[in-house]
C-alpha cells in the first residue's frame, strides 16, 4: 500500500507545483497601462498651467515591487511647440515632475511625494486616485507664448526605471511588466482662447513649486 501511495503523493504535489507556477507566472500577465484624459492650459496670475487626468492601471509585479518597499517614479512630461512651414518646428517649452509612490512598512501608509511635499494615504488606490489628477502645474511663464499664435501642446506620464537603483534597473528594464508609459496627448492651443478649468472641490496632487525643467 506504500509503495502505490508515494507515487500518488508525487503526482499530486507535482500537479499542485504547476498549478502554483502558473498562478505566479499570471501575475505580472495582466497589462499596465497609462492614458491621459481631459489636458488643458489655464491661464493664471504668473502664466499658464497645466491641468490633466491619467489613467493609471498596475499590474500585479508592480503592485507586489511596491509593497515589498520599491519606490515608483512617475514622470510627467509636458512640451509645447510652434509649427514652421519653412523650417522644423520651434520647442517653445520642454518640462518634466517626478511623483514618487512608496510604501513604508512601519507606518503602514503610502506616500507619494513631489519635490518637499507628500500626502500619506492608508491604501494604494487612495495614493493612486490622487497621482491621477494633476492640477495647476505651472510650465508656461508670462510672455513665454503670444496670443496670436497656435501652439501645439503635448503631455504624457510614464514610469522612469533610470531614476531607480542600478542594481535593480537591469532586471527592470529587461522585464515588459516594468515599461509604463502612456502615449502623447496632443491638443491645439492658442493663448487668447484659453480659460480657466476650476478644480471643482476634488482632492488633487499639488507640484512642487521646484519642479524639473
Amino acid at each position: 500500500m506504500t509503495d502505490s501511495f508515494m507515487p500518488c503523493c508525487k503526482r499530486l504535489f507535482s500537479r499542485s507545483l504547476v498549478g502554483l507556477l502558473l498562478l505566479l507566472g499570471s501575475l505580472g500577465g495582466y497589462a499596465a497601462d497609462i492614458t491621459v484624459r481631459n489636458p488643458s492650459l489655464s491661464p493664471g496670475d504668473d502664466g499658464y498651467t497645466l491641468s490633466a487626468d491619467f489613467n493609471i492601471n498596475l499590474n500585479a509585479r508592480l503592485d507586489e515591487a511596491i509593497a515589498r518597499g520599491v519606490t515608483l517614479y512617475f514622470v510627467v512630461d509636458f512640451e509645447l511647440s510652434r509649427s514652421r512651414w519653412y523650417w522644423l518646428d520651434e520647442q517653445v517649452v520642454s518640462r518634466s515632475q517626478t511623483f514618487q509612490l512608496s510604501y513604508h512598512a512601519l507606518t503602514r501608509q503610502y506616500r507619494l511625494s513631489s519635490g518637499a511635499l507628500h500626502q500619506s494615504f492608508t491604501s494604494l488606490d487612495d495614493a493612486q486616485r490622487i497621482l491621477s489628477r494633476l492640477r495647476h502645474w505651472q510650465v508656461l511663464d508670462k510672455g513665454v507664448v503670444k496670443a496670436d499664435q497656435t501652439y501645439l501642446a503635448a503631455v504624457r506620464m510614464r514610469l522612469d526605471l533610470t531614476q531607480m537603483p542600478k542594481t535593480f534597473q537591469v532586471n527592470a528594464l529587461a522585464n515588459r511588466d516594468w515599461n509604463l508609459s502612456s502615449d502623447w496627448a496632443r491638443w491645439q492651443f492658442t493663448p487668447a482662447e484659453s480659460a480657466a478649468s476650476p478644480a471643482g472641490g476634488i482632492s488633487t496632487l499639488t507640484v512642487a513649486a521646484a519642479d524639473g525643467r
